[in-house]
């Protein structure tokens, strides 16, 4: 198994160089073809209110915005692929972002987006990791505001409960597992039982991914009174990870999210890139 296609969200934000860089960097790594999409979105009618009010003046102004918001993404786009051995396409669709996304990730094999920044005016839809994850059914890489300082996935931390979705997750993260150097999984308050963890948490999903040439060792973490999120961001500065790999837990609604608190701790305190699968 291997990523022969990724998307990357191409807004105007301020990280957006870094995530490109990223998508960039994984699709020249495993020979992928890259998709730069850009979200047009609609002119909202509804926020104009008023009797009498013209409303071409808001539209030309919105649509104005728009133009300078493309070229902008455009523009870095083709700055982060310039002189890189890859193959990529740039396309622009006129809808809501989070739409466009969810449809579009449905025919690849790896969506990177960025992580919400509500103080960036130009950052797509604070719910978009949430909302893809939940409804797109391909992974989600969502890489820190902040930027990254190194390649991703020298050493990898896989979060485990052996729960479906962390077998999603395990799944659609191989091509960076078989890639890394080390790989960390790590199991918090463990609930062994025939059903689900075995009688040595960790060890059956050590065992497959072994079996898939993956160098991994197990840890296995109290959170007691800490949040399971926080032990998760913890242990991967402790020890130097570089990816986090975790299920998403909820369902999405039109605009409507309801995320488990370890995947809502990482999306708001993530300092490193966390895969999530559902």
């Amino acid at each position: 198994m291997s990523y022969k296609t990724v998307l990357v969200d191409c807004d105007a934000s301020r990280s957006v160089a870094s995530r490109l860089s990223a998508a960039a960097d994984i699709a020249e790594r495993f020979g992928a073809h890259l998709i730069g999409v850009h979200a047009r979105e609609p002119f909202d009618v509804v926020s104009i209110t008023g009797d009498n009010i013209p409303i071409a003046p808001f539209v030309n102004a919105y649509n104005a915005r728009c133009d300078e918001m493309e070229k902008a993404a455009r523009t870095a786009y083709d700055k982060a692929t310039k002189r890189r051995n890859l193959r990529s396409e740039w396309r622009v669709v006129e809808d809501l972002a989070d739409g466009v996304l969810t449809t579009n990730a449905r025919y690849v094999d790896l969506l990177v987006l960025g992580q919400a920044d509500p103080d960036d005016p130009a950052t797509s839809h604070n719910d978009l990791p949430e909302v893809t994850a939940l409804a797109s059914g391909r992974p989600v890489l969502v890489i820190p505001k902040i930027g990254i300082q190194a390649p991703i996935g020298k050493h990898v931390m896989l979060c485990w409960n052996a729960s479906r979705e962390s077998a999603r997750s395990a799944a659609d993260a191989l091509p960076f597992l078989q890639a890394a150097e080390q790989v960390t999984v790590l199991v918090v308050d463990p609930d062994v039982s025939i059903n689900g963890h075995g009688q040595e948490p960790g060890a059956d999903v050590a065992t497959w991914l072994a079996r898939h040439g993956v160098k991994v060792t197990v840890q296995r973490e109290a959170a007691i009174d800490t949040k399971v999120g926080e032990v998760i961001l913890s242990r991967a500065a402790d020890l130097g990870v570089d990816l986090i790999v975790m299920g998403v837990y909820g369902h999405s609604r039109v605009r409507e999210m309801v995320l488990g608190g370890a995947s809502r701790t990482l999306l708001s305190s993530m300092t490193v890139p966390v895969l999530m699968s559902h």
